[in-house]
C-alpha cells in the first residue's frame, strides 16, 4: 500500500475555527432557513449499522469463501505484529457487503454511457460489485485449476498464491470474459476497507488493523490530545459497539 500526503497550510484547529465564524456568519446575516417550517430531520429516521453476527456465508459459495479467505490472508499477511486476513474477517466483511446495499450498487451511479475512466473518477461499469465478484471469482478459479493441475487457489502453496495474484494485478495472468487487473483492484480496495473498517461490519476483528496503525477508534473525545502532534496515543481503541472488556460480567 502507498500513501499519498499532502500539504495543508491551515492546521486543523485554524480550519475548524474558520468554519464555525463561516457557519455562524450565515446565520447572524439572517441567511438562516428553514425547511417546511421545521427542522430537516424528524427523531428516529437514522439508520445506524446493524452489528455483523456470525453465522454461514450469505454471499460466497463455500468454494468461493474458500478462495477469498486464502486470498485475504495473502493480501494481508499474519506475523509477528497482528492476524492476517483470514483471522480478522475481512472475508467476511467483503462477504457482508456484497449480500447489502454495496452489492447491488446502491449508492453508486451505474448508467450508461459507460466508459473507461480514470482512478480520480467514481464508479464507472455497468454490473454491481456483487456480479463483478461472481464472475472474477469464477474465471479465477478456472484459470488457477488449468495452471496448476486442478488444484483451487486455497490449496497453492503461499508462493504460487503470491504469483497468482501478482500476474492479476500487473495484467500478465488473463481472465477469461474477466480484466484481471480490474478485478484485483476491487479485491484489494475492499480488503483494504475491511482492514480499517469499524468491527461492527464484520471485519477488523478484535480492532487487529486500528491496533497495528495505532488508530484510537470511536472513543468520544479528543480534545486533549488535538495539539499533541507525533504522540503515540495510549489508550486502546473502541468500537462503535464499545469493548469487549467494558461488558459487565457476572
Amino acid at each position: 500500500m502507498s500513501n499519498r500526503g499532502f500539504e495543508a497550510k491551515l492546521s486543523r484547529r485554524s480550519l475548524l475555527y474558520s468554519s464555525a465564524t463561516f457557519l455562524l456568519a450565515g446565520v447572524t446575516s439572517g441567511s438562516a432557513r428553514t425547511f417546511s417550517g421545521a427542522m430537516p430531520w424528524s427523531p428516529g429516521t437514522a439508520t445506524p449499522p446493524r452489528p455483523v453476527r456470525p453465522g454461514p456465508w450469505m454471499f460466497f459459495t463455500a468454494d468461493e469463501a474458500a478462495l477469498m479467505e486464502a486470498a485475504v490472508d495473502r493480501l494481508i499477511p499474519p506475523d509477528d505484529r497482528g492476524p492476517g486476513g483470514k483471522d480478522a474477517g475481512w472475508a467476511i466483511f467483503i462477504d457482508r457487503q456484497l449480500a447489502g446495499p454495496y452489492g447491488h450498487a446502491a449508492g453508486l451511479y451505474a448508467r450508461p454511457p459507460f466508459m473507461q475512466g480514470v482512478a480520480t473518477q467514481g464508479y464507472q461499469l455497468p454490473d454491481s460489485p456483487a456480479a463483478r465478484y461472481r464472475a472474477g471469482l469464477k474465471a479465477l478459479a478456472d484459470q488457477v485449476k488449468d495452471a496448476f493441475g486442478g488444484k483451487p487457489f486455497h490449496e497453492l502453496a503461499p508462493a504460487d498464491q503470491d504469483k497468482v495474484l501478482t500476474g492479476l494485478e500487473d495484467g500478465s495472468i488473463v481472465l477469461k470474459d474477466v480484466k484481471g487487473a480490474a478485478f484485483f483492484t476491487l479485491l484489494l480496495q475492499d480488503t483494504q476497507q475491511g482492514f480499517f473498517a469499524d468491527p461492527i461490519y464484520g471485519g477488523n476483528r478484535d480492532m487487529a488493523g486500528w491496533k497495528l496503525v495505532g488508530f484510537p477508534g470511536a472513543r468520544y473525545d479528543y480534545r486533549d490530545w488535538v495539539d499533541r502532534h507525533n504522540e503515540a496515543y495510549p489508550l486502546p481503541p473502541v468500537s462503535i459497539m464499545g469493548r469487549s472488556d467494558w461488558t459487565v460480567k457476572d
